[in-house]
């Protein structure tokens, strides 16, 4: 770990208007500093904010106030195509569902979104095949989703979160559809990997035992995140 930070969020404030017309405030002038090879953990009840806050740290959403800072760059105010090598390149997404394409292999769909950045089928593949090693799946690699259980299902997500090299991952509930013991045994295999890849992570979870993992615990509540 080290004092530099990799991200920075500024005063950040989100909110959204409801059917009835009345605005629903979900974000409050909320902080956070990330430094470079840190797990990050944040927990919080549902309709907390948890996601929200991942999709504009990810240039999925736009803040109403404030700023998210990457590499001292503002993330909203990004050009389209500088927006689509930070989202490709920098970020690592992973959620709850696997969202694995069903009609492709294991290898394949690892190497799917290499291929779409770089075009080179050797590379892609051949980035793949060490990652499903790491994961523990490199036996799976031919294998249809279909033929693999949650667990593996969630390997061959995470495998596929870092193929494009990012250096800063958001886990958006990247254990939720996995019962307690495959859910921490995947957790811990994907904190480990992490620290030996020297990534950074935000790691959105309900768990408390498995946030207890991570190297700092934020809760999020009333819009604000408090460090626990």
């Amino acid at each position: 770990m080290t004092d530099k930070f990799l991200l920075t969020v500024n005063n950040l404030s989100k909110s959204f208007l409801q059917p009835n017309g009345m605005k629903l405030n979900i974000l409050d002038n909320l902080n956070l500093n990330v430094s470079e090879g840190t797990v990050i953990a944040i927990t919080g009840v549902s309709g907390s904010g948890k996601s929200t806050l991942l999709h504009l740290i990810g240039g999925l959403d736009t803040p109403d106030l404030g700023t998210v800072n990457y590499k001292d760059k503002v993330v909203s105010l990004l050009k389209t195509d500088t927006m689509a090598r930070y989202r490709n390149e920098e970020i690592g997404f992973l959620y709850q569902f696997h969202y694995l394409l069903p009609e492709l292999s294991v290898i394949e769909n690892v190497a799917f979104p290499f291929l779409m950045n770089k075009f080179d089928k050797e590379l892609a593949y051949k980035r793949a095949k060490t990652l499903l090693g790491l994961v523990g799946i490199e036996d799976k690699e031919n294998n249809m989703p279909s033929q693999l259980s949650g667990g593996e299902r969630q390997r061959v997500a995470i495998a596929r979160s870092l193929v494009n090299k990012p250096n800063l991952l958001l886990a958006d509930e990247p254990t939720g559809n996995l019962d307690f013991k495959t859910g921490e045994k995947i957790f811990l295999m994907f904190r480990d990997l992490i620290k030996n890849e020297n990534l950074t992570a935000i790691i959105v979870t309900h768990n408390e035992n498995l946030a207890n993992l991570s190297d700092y615990k934020y809760k999020l509540k009333n819009g604000k995140l408090i460090r626990e």
